[in-house]
C-alpha cells in the first residue's frame, strides 16, 4: 500500500497462490487504525464487487475503481494507477529488489521497506 505519492505506507508479500482480494483484506487490517486520514483507496478492476462493500463497512474507506479504457490504443495513462508502477519502478534501482532471490516472505518485506528507506533518506539529502 502506498500513498499519494508513491511512498510505502505498508507491505505484505504473500504466496502466488494467494487471491489479491484476499491479500487487500491483510494489508488493509494491518494499517486499521494506523492512519487515521486514509478516507479513499483507489484499486484496480480486480476488485470490482463485494470488496470496495467490505471495506466501507470494516474500515469507514471509500474504494474508488480505476478502470482501464478499453478502446483506447496503445498506451495510456490510468489516472492514479501509475503510483503505484512508478514506486515498483523505483524498487527495480535496488539489486537485491530487481530480482525474487529471498526466501521468505518476511524476507523480502524487509528488502522493500531498506530500499524505500534508503530512497527517502537520499531525498532528505538532495
Amino acid at each position: 500500500m502506498v500513498d499519494t505519492m508513491g511512498l510505502v505506507l505498508t507491505v505484505f508479500v504473500s504466496a502466488a497462490d494467494m487471491d489479491e482480494r484476499d491479500g487487500a483484506k491483510a494489508v488493509l487490517n494491518q494499517v486499521a487504525g494506523r492512519f487515521p486520514r486514509l478516507a479513499k483507496l483507489w484499486a484496480d478492476s480486480g476488485y470490482i464487487g463485494p470488496f470496495g462493500d467490505w471495506v466501507k463497512e470494516n474500515f469507514g474507506i471509500d474504494v474508488e475503481i480505476i478502470k482501464r479504457t478499453d478502446d483506447l490504443k496503445g498506451f495510456k495513462i490510468a489516472p492514479r494507477r501509475w503510483v503505484v508502477e512508478r514506486t515498483f519502478g523505483w524498487f527495480g534501482h535496488f539489486k537485491r529488489s530487481a530480482k525474487d532471490y529471498e526466501l521468505l516472505p518476511e524476507h523480502s518485506e524487509s528488502m522493500i521497506y531498506l530500499a524505500m528507506m534508503r530512497l527517502m533518506l537520499r531525498r532528505l539529502t538532495i
